[in-house]
């Protein structure tokens, strides 16, 4: 029986190609992605790695074959499938490593209307069902079952067309715009999406090349954003949007070239949506700063904290009816987007925002970006849950302190407050620290980081 532990993640398929999978492994997960969803259609979508329109056939194949109707929309982003899967109403597959490296692939699921296929989703399913047919092959289609029809649509001018209908771009200014696409799928869905707006777009890496030339489709680290930033400051643009491989994230760099957090971006959207919809609730995760649920507060929301992971904050939207969620990694999650997560749709607020008003996106972002924080910061160590308890007993009977453990060790005082989670694929402690200023931060940053280094 084959052992896909190593590819099988909490939340979708990811791996190296061909030493970890191939393309009959493809169409072994395509057949049993229709089986454990009972789809009679799906839709399919890649990107722009080497691999990826081979391992997309093959997933079709193998989901035709067992009779269900394929709808292969080609190269998009990851947020461009979800859309066809909302608006078509079925079952999708994006085949993508996101910001991972070149040998690197991988396929991200989902249910009709972009309901997310996590392990406690059907993932689990799909996985025993692969490694029951790895030496067999697949079951026969159910007698009477015709196999399915492979079919091609270009969906990217609707995708466009979409996200524009759900943010008022209409005041919008003449404004420069730097785009790092990192030549991953932001280079084929900016322009579209940009199209007869008053952009002058600056486009950077648009090439389409899964090989990354030029540096990792991570923008999450901080090395990836330098030629963004460089070219901003160089070309006196309004602002700098950088995108990761597949294109679902998106990172803002304001006028100055300094890096715009996730949280006040999450923060600053979140205003616009409770502006649309007063009173509604608005999802943030554990690490986003304190300024998110404040300003939500403000804008008259009401904000609720989860774990970190697209499936929690999906799962809460459903079941509270959010109208927005925010992560610290730059996920964003709509609503009006059938809860999915769309960088897109969310670099499209900022530049609403900074384009019907005449200040800098600096001058903007203050109002959102109120504390001082650490950014995550990573150890390596063999016990994670040894260093973790050994920070738990630093921290747990001091005055003024509350601890949680919803996702990791949360640590709150009145002035700071940090998290230290163990990451679920690597041998790694994550830490998050904000305060309310530099020298808080930083101290706190450091003592912690001495207990969980020891």
């Amino acid at each position: 029986m084959a052992d896909l532990s190593e590819i099988v993640k909490a939340y979708d398929v990811r791996g190296v190609v061909p030493d970890e999978w191939d393309e009959p492994l493809a169409e072994l997960f395509g057949a049993a992605f229709v089986r454990v969803t009972d789809a009679s259609a799906i839709v399919v979508g890649h990107d722009m790695r080497p691999s990826s329109p081979g391992l997309s056939r093959a997933f079709g194949r193998g989901a035709a074959g067992q009779g269900a109707d394929v709808t292969e929309i080609g190269l998009c982003s990851t947020d461009q499938l979800y859309f066809a899967s909302g608006q078509l109403g079925l079952p999708g597959a994006m085949f993508t490593a996101s910001h991972n490296p070149a040998r690197y692939n991988g396929i991200k699921m989902c249910r009709s209307g972009a309901q997310p296929v996590g392990q406690d989703s059907g993932l689990a399913d799909i996985r025993q069902l692969v490694e029951e047919w790895a030496e067999s092959g697949p079951p026969q289609r159910q007698e009477g079952v015709a196999e399915g029809a492979i079919g091609e649509r270009d969906v990217l001018s609707d995708y466009a067309e979409h996200l524009r209908t759900l943010v008022d771009l209409t005041s919008i200014r003449p404004l420069s715009v730097v785009v790092d696409a990192g030549n991953g799928m932001g280079g084929h869905t900016v322009p579209t999406v940009f199209e007869g707006l008053p952009l002058r777009l600056d486009a950077m890496y648009f090439e389409l090349d899964g090989t990354f030339p030029n540096h990792e489709a991570n923008p999450l680290d901080p090395k990836n954003i330098v030629d963004l930033q460089q070219r901003v400051r160089e070309t006196g643009a309004d602002i700098g949007l950088a995108f990761d491989g597949d294109a679902d994230r998106c990172f803002v760099v304001d006028e100055k070239g300094d890096p715009v957090p996730p949280s006040a971006v999450t923060a600053l959207v979140a205003a616009r949506e409770l502006a649309k919809s007063p009173g509604s609730t608005v999802i943030h995760n554990l690490i986003t700063s304190w300024s998110v649920p404040e300003v939500v507060r403000e804008s008259g929301g009401t904000p609720l904290r989860t774990r970190v992971g697209h499936s929690f904050i999906k799962a809460e939207m459903a079941r509270t009816g959010a109208i927005f969620g925010g992560e610290h990694s730059a996920h964003y999650y709509f609503r009006d987007f059938w809860n999915a997560d769309t960088g897109m749709l969310a670099a499209l607020h900022v530049l609403a925002a900074l384009g019907g008003q005449q200040g800098t996106l600096s001058q903007l972002v203050a109002e959102y970006d109120r504390y001082a924080a650490s950014g995550e910061i990573n150890s390596r160590v063999d016990d994670q849950a040894g260093r973790a308890a050994a920070v738990k007993a630093a921290y747990q009977d001091r005055e003024g302190v509350e601890l949680d453990e919803l996702d990791g060790l949360t640590v709150t005082a009145a002035d700071w407050w940090f998290n230290l989670r163990a990451s679920n694929t690597e041998p790694l402690l994550r830490l998050n620290v904000e305060a309310r200023d530099r020298e808080t931060a930083d101290a706190v940053r450091d003592e912690v980081l001495a207990i969980v280094r020891a």
